[in-house]
């Protein structure tokens, strides 16, 4: 009877919990959409369903990397790489950054594992800014769209904003700052309740223990990037349909200072694919447009757009969130001043 009783209550409370669960604000977004414009739901769902596809390879490789090495055991390996490196580690990243072909949302389930198995937050941060400015072959689109300079320009932009947030991260981190990074995105379970933290097996099957403690990592990082990523392309479908980027970046012309500053915070919330801006850039920058508020718009676009900001605020505690929109700010603008000048 005592069940029956409180059945209500816990059904009561799990349709609560679903309510406030990102596949709720998805169903709601979509629910919206097909009451105040049903002719474009099928293109706002559409598009966010393709990138979601297109990201999915990167979330499987991410969470099977991620569980094998926690049930392999070798995530204290992984741990004792960044111990005692993390200078050379924010270079490396920095650098490597701009060779990784990840936009600001694909790269968040390698943020994800990198700080789950403990590296530190100043070298991933190098990366996490790095990356989704720059990669071969959006440097060759960025050359053929508006020229070199401003291709060997961005590249430069993307290696210095991730070694400018890796050091401020660092120093900001020795002054005991962002002690625990991580909000949301907890492993299933420590892993000194399996199997001990100091052994290492490659071949985890063998131990059933380990076979539970994958599987149970598997689908728990599965699902927790699935549907912020998911949350995240819906936004940015939104994004696309509805605030075209050269409406936006029409009311940052001019020249000085106040147009870059303008054009990073007008670009910060707009969608730039990294494929698709060099070319709109480039008729803009024929209108009137400054190459340092077109650089200060690409480079805040890719950081911190809405999809980038709403996976990233469902990693990290809002002191780190923080730390990454300031950076990515101030770091456009910095490129884009300094770019005028140049």
């Amino acid at each position: 009877m005592a069940e029956l009783t409180q059945s209500p209550k816990a059904v009561g409370q799990t349709l609560s919990g679903l309510l406030k669960t990102p596949w709720a604000l998805i169903v709601a977004i979509l629910v919206l959409v097909v009451i105040l414009d049903p002719g474009n739901w099928v293109n706002v769902t559409t598009f966010a369903a393709k990138a979601l596809v297109h990201t999915g390879q990167y979330i499987l490789f991410a969470v099977l990397l991620l569980s094998y090495l926690k049930a392999s055991g070798a995530e204290t390996m992984v741990a004792r790489a960044f111990e005692g490196r993390e200078t050379r580690m924010i270079l490396l990243a920095a650098l490597f950054g701009g060779l990784a072909p990840f936009c600001s949302c694909e790269v968040i389930p390698f943020i994800a594992g990198l700080l789950a198995l403990g590296a530190p937050l100043s070298a991933v941060m190098a990366f996490w800014l790095s990356s989704p400015l720059i990669d071969p072959p959006t440097l060759l689109i960025t050359a053929g769209a508006l020229g070199w300079p401003f291709a060997i320009g961005k590249a430069v932009a993307a290696v210095a904003l991730g070694l400018f947030g890796g050091f401020a991260v660092r120093f900001l981190m020795r002054q005991g700052a962002f002690a625990q990074p991580l909000r949301r995105y907890e492993p299933a379970g420590c892993f000194g309740c399996g199997p001990k933290k100091d052994t290492l097996l490659w071949r985890f099957w063998q131990e059933p223990e380990r076979r539970v403690r994958f599987r149970r990592e598997f689908v728990q990082n599965g699902l927790f990037l699935l549907k912020w990523l998911a949350l995240a392309y819906v936004l940015e479908a939104l994004l696309v349909s509805y605030v075209p980027a050269d409406l936006i970046a029409r009311l940052v012309g001019g020249d000085g200072a106040l147009p870059i500053v303008i054009a990073a915070f007008v670009g910060m919330p707009a969608y730039l694919n990294s494929y698709v801006a060099p070319p709109l850039l480039a008729g803009l920058m024929e209108q009137g447009m400054s190459a340092g508020a077109a650089m200060s718009f690409m480079i805040a676009g890719a950081v911190s757009s809405i999809p980038a900001m709403a996976a990233v605020w469902s990693l990290v505690k809002p002191r780190v969130f923080a730390a990454y929109i300031g950076l990515g700010i101030s770091g456009a603008i910095a490129a884009g001043i300094l770019f005028q000048l140049l």
